[in-house]
């Protein structure tokens, strides 16, 4: 069984961490950080259904979601 990144992530085992590795514990920072994933998870999803759906390729889909995820960058500042 595939492990669950929404899970997964922010738990004790596999904490989210900060750019110096410190481990982020606060409880509504790990809420807002679930909620966002869960939120992506599903307009990921209703999209790649669609295209499904249209005829499109799943596997073409999803690289092209990998590549719009890897080319996304922030103007923040690490603290």
């Amino acid at each position: 069984m595939k492990s669950n990144p929404l899970t997964s992530y922010g738990s004790t085992e596999n904490p989210w961490r900060g750019p110096d590795g410190s481990v982020i514990a606060c409880h509504e920072k790990l809420k807002v950080m679930a909620e966002n994933l869960q939120e992506l998870r599903e307009m990921a999803l209703g999209a790649l259904e669609d295209a499904v759906l249209m005829g499109c390729s799943e596997d073409q889909v999803k690289a092209v979601f990998a590549e719009i995820i890897n080319q996304l960058s922030t103007d923040f500042e690490p603290r």
